[in-house]
């Protein structure tokens, strides 16, 4: 258990500093970035799927089977996710955005951005406590799709009324949710039995959900045939990637 907690506590602070991300894309072009982060994107999607699908539901299956409870978990995850993104896009604002009045949307999206960190944070351990290999596949998945998330959320911080200085400020500390989250899962694990029989469907819900909803609708954006193939090129590579790791 020493170990679970180690490497999940490293892994979940690893995952937090990717918020920082966001002050290295400032030197680079508007169309540089997206020419890059749409190539990322598919290849967190590749790895997401594949992390859901190659290592989490196989690795829990193995161990407990497979039974209606394990499949209403999975959707209970995917419906979780669905309505965080309802929450967001609830609030809608037409106030002057100003550095002391930033737009309620990128404090929304703070809110979100939180809420999400904190589920990667219960991922991520409930991982580990299936297994080492599991939780370390898994904390690659994350910080994959987590890169072109922080950049992103670093750019609607700055579209929102923020200032560089306190976008990256408030973005970091909304990423430590991810130790809260870690944290939680760890207690419950020691306190209930089989807590990862919920935790391990739930975490694949919500990779296949961001996969699917989030970044695939991304991806059929760009018609131009030649980029599409070098999209569908990284997206078996992020599934190749979770092969490897197995």
């Amino acid at each position: 258990m020493a170990n679970v907690i180690v490497y999940s506590l490293i892994s979940v602070i690893i995952v937090s500093l990717l918020s920082l991300l966001g002050v290295f894309t400032l030197s680079f072009k508007t169309e540089q970035l997206k020419r890059f982060m749409i190539y990322m994107i598919s290849f967190s999607a590749g790895a997401l799927f594949g992390d859901a699908f190659i290592h989490l539901l196989p690795e829990l299956i193995s161990k407990v089977g497979f039974g209606l409870n394990i499949s209403i978990y999975l959707i209970v995850g995917i419906a979780f996710s669905f309505f965080v993104e309802k929450v967001i896009h609830w609030r809608h604002c037409h106030h002057p955005t100003t550095d002391a009045h930033p737009h309620p949307f990128a404090l929304m999206n703070l809110f979100g951005d939180a809420v999400h960190n904190f589920i990667d944070g219960i991922i991520i351990a409930a991982s580990y406590l299936i297994s080492i290999p599991v939780g370390f596949a898994t904390t690659i998945a994350v910080i994959l799709h987590e890169i072109p998330q922080e950049i992103g959320d670093f750019g609607v911080l700055i579209h929102g009324g923020f200032t560089k200085k306190k976008a990256l400020l408030v973005n970091f500390l909304t990423a430590l949710a991810a130790i809260l989250g870690a944290l939680l899962a760890l207690a419950l694990s020691s306190s209930i039995e089989n807590i990862t029989t919920f935790l391990i469907p739930f975490a694949a819900g919500t990779f296949i959900y961001v996969a699917g909803s989030d970044f695939i609708p991304e991806l059929h954006k760009e018609v131009d045939l030649k980029k599409s193939l070098i999209q569908f090129f990284m997206f078996g590579l992020g599934v190749l990637v979770m092969i490897i790791l197995l």
